[in-house]
């Protein structure tokens, strides 16, 4: 499977995050605890959102996330209020620059860890699905991709929840007409750079691992002395597929079944359940 972390707050070089942490993502390609596998090798990406730019850069590469020079000095000098990062486990397809997350429509970006089952199988009638006009934008062949656009063609510029529960119900429904018990596993993360949409499901109940940060006010409570807390806003957030650290009280498991919302002002998590497109 894949590792990711969505951030949105306070602008922030890339690196404070990348690599600084004690269990950054940069540690989980190679060290993932929690993760199907340790290593996550099979190529990496970043996406940001810079101020007065509506799209998003993408970079994205096939090799190692630990050893990548240009990423090093991406995240050096790259400094955004919101950004994707994403260490890739193929399940299957090709290692190439297409398959690698997150991936881009417009203004938005999506990435995505764990697989549709028997992908081989379903593909066909999944990509059928996808409405013509986005169809010609699908690049690689990672179910992730086609999930992506599946959602778009199901609305996600207007109702991104829906959207993801529809594409979700197709999934599941397709799988089964081919003999698939347990069709979707997922935990998605999606953004049109103002707000991020963060999504644990799987057909089977067992989700791959998602976890939220604590309020920022909170956590300065419990460690006044941390000067990071001191130098981000009371909206800053990250989500993750492991936590980044052992610091007490920081990180929250995403509920099974569920989707959260990160937006200024209030955060939201609810329930998350595959509807008929």
């Amino acid at each position: 499977m894949c590792r990711w972390l969505a951030y949105s707050g306070t602008p922030i070089l890339l690196d404070t995050i990348l690599y600084r942490p004690a269990h950054s993502l940069i540690d989980q390609s190679l060290h993932s605890r929690l993760g199907v596998e340790t290593t996550n090798g099979d190529g990496f990406g970043v996406g940001w959102y810079s101020p007065d730019l509506e799209t998003p850069a993408v970079f994205r590469d096939i090799g190692p996330a630990w050893s990548n020079r240009n990423l090093r000095e991406i995240a050096d000098h790259v400094r955004s209020p919101l950004f994707f990062a994403h260490i890739r486990a193929s399940t299957g397809t090709a290692v190439q620059q297409t398959n690698s997350h997150p991936f881009r429509h417009g203004r938005w970006m999506w990435m995505h860890n764990g697989a549709i089952a028997d992908f081989h199988l379903v593909r066909r009638d999944l990509s059928m699905a996808v409405a013509p006009e986005h169809f010609a934008d699908v690049e690689g062949s990672t179910d992730s991709e086609l999930m992506f656009y599946l959602a778009l063609t199901f609305g996600l510029e207007d109702d991104p929840p829906g959207a993801v529960a529809r594409m979700a119900g197709l999934v599941e429904r397709t799988g089964r007409e081919h003999g698939v018990e347990f069709p979707l596993q997922m935990t998605v993360a999606v953004t049109d750079g103002q707000a991020l949409w963060a999504f644990r499901y799987s057909s089977q109940k067992t989700s791959r691992s998602l976890f939220y940060s604590t309020r920022v006010e909170t956590l300065r409570s419990l460690h006044p002395d941390l000067a990071f807390l001191r130098e981000v806003s009371d909206e800053t957030r990250l989500i993750v597929s492991e936590p980044l650290g052992d610091l007490p009280g920081a990180w929250n498991e995403v509920p099974e079944s569920s989707y959260g919302v990160v937006r200024p002002g209030a955060d939201v998590l609810r329930s998350f359940t595959p509807q008929a497109p």
